[in-house]
């Protein structure tokens, strides 16, 4: 809508006017094939106009203005096998007699373009693959044309005599074929079957062959096609002869049946005739028969046979639950063999017992009612009205007060608990006694016990532990779990005395001793000191040597390997001295001593303090020599300083 209004007032000058725009649509999409390419079958041999298959193309243009839409199909590749309807883009045949046999497979390109097919239009293709399919539409055909074989006369019934083979140049159920005989065998001696895998005819022997009676056949086999096509006149068909000829054997006796099935009761008596077996020589000397078990077959020696008459009689007592079918094999004197299968007949002599060694797990938590174990027997017996079990408790547990049993549909029973009390610590374990009854006759009946372990478990009933020491373990934690943990902890603490021992023996001080260093480190103080208030008493000047002040006194109890400088000494006066000043300057000295050992040392102080009456005990450091003194005064001591007075008397002589 368009208005004319005033610029200042707003107001409309005149009506508002309607314009409409229409955009007009030109040629400027090509045709496509949104479905494309396209797959597509149809039978051989097909007629000209059948259709295969149809395709479709959009363009997106305006289909109402002008021919910009209107497509217009052709065939650009596919002469002259196809053809296109221009319009409907339907595909046809376009060739007679197209046979797959020939070629089975063709591609086909369509175009389609716009503008009604006329130049300047746009256009698109696409492709259709056109797969023939089989009809049956050739015969099958036999490889020859004769067919022989010579087949013994001592050829076991049911087995092959021969192949024969119809080929079908068709595919799938097209070619396959059945084989027939339909001359020849008016006695029905043989019969032919197809092999589903090779479509080979297989000869097979019907009955048994004599060479005496007739020593050669002439067969004449049809091969026919299993299906066929309409309007054909009926399935294709080829013949072809096979001629057998008959070879002659030494043939052994001949038993009246290839197998013989008898029966005999389990608590037979020893002797008795079971059955009969018969076998004849059909050779014409007709030889007589004897008759032989053969023991492979027989090892336990089970069965006796009477040689003349085939008589089969019972040697050793049976069981029917320990073998249930004896398959001898009788043999007679020209070797035939016939297979004699022995039915051990059952009586009611079993009791049933539990299926398996059930062993069932009851929640601490559980809920009254709740279905504790499903039980199940077995019965080695084999009744012919089939199994049923009767359950019950035994007498003594009717009146149970914590367990009780429910009978199922399918012969077994439900065992249920009558409370919600169960407690480990109280008691751990029960057993249910049961008594399970068969319906033989007599019935037979046995008692088997339940055990039923109380566990503890989670919320939703998954059992965590059925013992009862892991009730009073921490949750998660097994015995093995904290056997190990205190293993671990055992291993640490003897790691650690190993580790304290050791530096214990590291950090002991390493004193050199030598007969010829001996040194005396008494220190001797003659004020006795006046207690906490007597601040005038001692003096740290005391500790000091007067006499080496400024010089170095080396340490003896190590080596250094590096020369250090001398430390100089410190001043003080001989009332003034600050105790905390001197040793910090002392730590302070050791700390920054790179021949101080890691370890502990002695410090040693050669002054021995003055003032003294007995005087210094000590020569390090005076002012005279060894040779000057007089060490005789030392035995007047006592007895403690004779060492002493002695060495210092060896010192004297060796000077």
């Amino acid at each position: 809508m368009w208005a004319v209004v005033n610029a200042d007032t707003d107001e409309p000058l005149e009506p508002p006017s309607e314009f409409i725009i229409k955009v007009q649509d030109i040629n400027d999409n090509p045709p496509q094939f949104i479905e494309g390419p396209y797959r597509a079958s149809v039978p051989e041999m097909s007629a000209v106009g059948t259709p295969v298959t149809r395709v479709t193309a959009t363009d997106a243009d305006d289909p109402v203005y002008g021919n910009s839409a209107k497509l217009i199909y052709s065939i650009l590749e596919g002469q002259p096998y196809f053809s296109v309807d221009p319009n409907s883009a339907t595909i046809k045949i376009a060739l007679h007699g197209m046979d797959r046999e020939m070629r089975e497979e063709y591609l086909v390109v369509i175009q389609a373009k716009d503008m009604g097919g006329h130049s300047g239009g746009l256009s698109g293709t696409t492709t259709v693959t056109v797969t023939l399919t089989d009809i049956n539409d050739n015969p099958p055909k036999f490889s020859k044309s004769l067919y022989e074989f010579t087949i013994p006369e001592d050829l076991p019934i049911g087995k092959m005599g021969g192949k024969v083979k119809a080929n079908d140049r068709d595919i799938g159920d097209n070619a396959k074929s059945t084989y027939n005989i339909i001359e020849g065998d008016d006695q029905g001696m043989f019969e032919i079957i197809t092999d589903s895998q090779t479509q080979e005819g297989i000869l097979r022997l019907k009955k048994p062959l004599d060479y005496e009676t007739r020593r050669a056949y002439t067969l004449k086999v049809e091969a026919t096609n299993v299906r066929s096509e309409p309007g054909s006149g009926g399935p294709f068909r080829d013949t072809a002869t096979v001629k057998i000829v008959v070879d002659d054997s030494d043939e052994p006796p001949i038993f009246s049946k290839p197998v013989y099935s008898l029966e005999v009761n389990e608590n037979a008596p020893i002797n008795t005739v079971i059955g009969m077996v018969a076998a004849r020589d059909p050779d014409s000397t007709g030889s007589q028969v004897r008759y032989f078990i053969d023991r492979h077959t027989d090892m336990e020696r089970q069965f006796n046979i009477n040689a003349d008459d085939g008589k089969i009689t019972l040697a050793k007592p049976l069981d029917r639950e320990t073998d249930m079918w004896h398959n001898i094999t009788v043999t007679a004197m020209e070797i035939s063999r016939a297979i004699v299968a022995i039915r051990v007949m059952d009586i009611n002599d079993n009791a049933p017992e539990f299926a398996n060694e059930y062993e069932a797990f009851l929640c601490e938590n559980g809920k009254p009612g709740q279905v504790i174990q499903t039980v199940s027997a077995v019965d080695k017996d084999d009744p012919v009205q089939g199994h049923s079990f009767n359950y019950r408790l035994v007498p003594e547990m009717l009146n149970n007060p914590n367990f009780t049993i429910k009978k199922n549909p399918d012969n077994s029973i439900s065992v249920v608990a009558k409370h919600d009390a169960f407690r480990r610590q109280k008691q751990e374990m029960y057993f249910l006694p049961i008594i399970v009854t068969d319906n033989g006759n007599p019935p037979m009946s046995s008692t088997n016990t339940l055990t039923i372990r109380v566990c503890g478990c989670s919320s939703d009933g998954t059992v965590l532990s059925c013992n009862v020491e892991a009730y009073v373990l921490p949750i998660g934690l097994s015995m093995g779990a904290l056997i190990a943990i205190l293993a671990c902890i055992i291993l640490l603490l003897v790691i650690v005395v190993l580790f304290v021992t050791l530096r214990r023996h590291k950090n002991e001080p390493l004193i050199i001793k030598d007969d010829e260093d001996v040194r005396e480190n008494i220190i001797r103080y003659d004020d006795e000191g006046g207690g906490e208030e007597d601040t005038e008493a001692f003096d740290i000047a005391t500790l000091q040597n007067p006499d080496g002040i400024n010089g170095y006194l080396p340490r003896k109890d190590i080596k250094p390997d590096l020369q250090f400088m001398p430390r100089a000494g410190q001043h003080s006066g001989p009332n003034g001295v600050d105790v905390d000043e001197f040793i910090n300057v002392r730590l302070h000295e050791a700390d920054n001593d790179p021949t101080a050992p890691p370890y502990d040392s002695i410090q040693i102080y050669g002054y021995e303090g003055r003032g003294s009456i007995a005087g210094s005990l000590s020569s390090l450091e005076t002012a005279s020599s060894d040779s000057d003194q007089n060490y005789d005064y030392l035995r007047e001591w006592g007895p403690r300083f004779r060492r002493l007075g002695e060495l210092y008397s060896v010192g004297e002589r060796d000077l």
